[in-house]
């Protein structure tokens, strides 16, 4: 490793440089003068730090609190650094039980490889493909025997697993933790003895499981890794973390004019943190846009409408982004409907005597995925037919060629009888 002293004047304030970007939106490095000599390290010679991200493939639909982790990343490569993105195909079967009050269900191999490719396709929206290589974990944990297994296992004590929050809690109040979900940390750990990663990335709720890492590289005679925790973002009702089963999201591979219309609901306090985490605003950028909210100087409003066409940009391109903010002023700012309505075809057998049931009308038509769901919409007041509001869940209507539906804020479509 070499020494701070024998660095060049320009090689010092590259590492300083690169340790600034590497802070930015961190909540901890451990350690973090550690990561600094390996920054320096690889500037000196020219080998690229290798920076792990373990991927457990259960939930494969991206969003933007998952690309928080994804920013650090990129981050990473435009320094000139490596990024071994790891498919945990192996430990996905297991699933992880950080924050689990019960044991996880176990996926299938089917259910693994399926969700890995969503994942690879939806990656390469935020990272560098030539800086980026992907490994499945199964390549070294699959061979693995019984004895080495034990091997393993032997390297870390029951008393040091238990000091996880959450097999703490289980035990004390006696809920079920099965032998397997020890593993889980174990295994991710040994990731990184195989790869001989230099520092691996995750969320503040993962520090736990990266910190073994460090542990295992050391039992295994390794150099040991830093690890760098990220902070977890709210989703749009600002209090829960971002998560597909509350809702509260932002999909990256969601339609333009979704990933716009949502982002106008992130909460005014939050949209620094989103730009901070979430976007490639500069660190200069950033600062302006901080002061200018804080003096007045910068309208909330129009903020967020910068942040909303930035998330299209990033996802779907410029020409979409401005599409969507287009679309979003003639149909929330000015109250008009979108000029691009898709049109929807509806068949005379789906009719009864020139009728159809609301309910049915939307599931046919693919505007709600089910019956349940169409008719808490119509409850709630979103449902509109020609502009007029539907609000008997149980209505009966006579649809015409032309008429258009609209569904929530951003739901619409034009008739077409058949």
């Amino acid at each position: 490793m070499v020494k701070w002293e024998e660095l060049t004047a320009a090689q010092q304030q590259e590492v300083e440089r690169q340790m600034e970007v590497i802070r930015r939106g961190v909540v901890e490095i451990v350690p973090e003068e550690e990561l600094k000599a390996k920054v320096a390290n690889a500037v000196a010679t020219g080998k690229p730090l290798k920076v792990k991200l373990g991927l457990d493939p259960s939930a494969p639909d991206i969003h933007i609190g998952h690309t928080v982790v994804l920013h650090k990343l990129r981050q990473f490569q435009l320094l000139g650094h490596s990024v071994q993105l790891i498919i945990g195909d192996f430990t996905g079967r297991i699933g992880d039980p950080t924050g689990k009050s019960e044991t996880r269900k176990q996926l299938t191999e089917e259910d693994v490889k399926r969700n890995a490719e969503t994942y690879k396709k939806q990656i390469y929206k935020l990272l560098d493909p030539e800086k980026t290589t992907v490994y499945y974990n199964s390549e070294w944990l699959g061979p693995m025997n019984f004895a080495e297994v034990v091997t393993l296992s032997a390297k870390v004590t029951v008393a040091r697993m238990l000091e996880r929050d959450d097999f703490t809690k289980r035990y004390t109040t006696g809920q079920p933790i099965s032998i397997h979900e020890f593993f889980y940390p174990l295994m991710q750990g040994y990731d990184s003895v195989a790869l001989e990663s230099d520092v691996e990335l995750g969320g503040t709720d993962q520090k736990f499981n990266l910190l073994m890492g460090r542990t295992l590289q050391k039992e295994y005679g390794k150099s040991t890794q830093a690890a760098i925790m990220t902070p977890l973002i709210e989703g749009l009702d600002g209090v829960n973390k971002m998560s597909k089963s509350l809702g509260n999201y932002i999909g990256i591979d969601e339609e333009p004019n979704q990933i716009y219309g949502k982002s106008m609901s992130i909460p005014d306090e939050l949209m620094i943190k989103y730009y901070e985490l979430a976007t490639d605003m500069s660190n200069e950028e950033l600062a302006a846009l901080r002061s200018g909210l804080a003096d007045g100087t910068k309208h909330p409003r129009d903020a967020k409408m910068a942040l909303a066409r930035t998330f299209v940009r990033m996802y779907h391109g410029e020409e979409a982004a401005e599409a969507a903010e287009q679309h979003f002023i003639t149909v929330f700012q000015k109250r008009a409907l979108p000029d691009d309505i898709q049109d929807a075809v509806l068949s005379a057998a789906d009719l009864d005597n020139g009728t159809i049931l609301i309910t049915k009308l939307l599931t046919t038509l693919g505007m709600q995925a089910s019956v349940s769901e169409a008719r808490r919409s119509v409850q709630q007041g979103a449902v509109r037919i020609n502009e007029e509001k539907i609000e008997d869940p149980a209505a009966a209507v006579t649809p015409a060629d032309g008429d258009i539906i609209q569904v929530g804020k951003r739901k619409f479509a034009k008739l077409v009888l058949q």
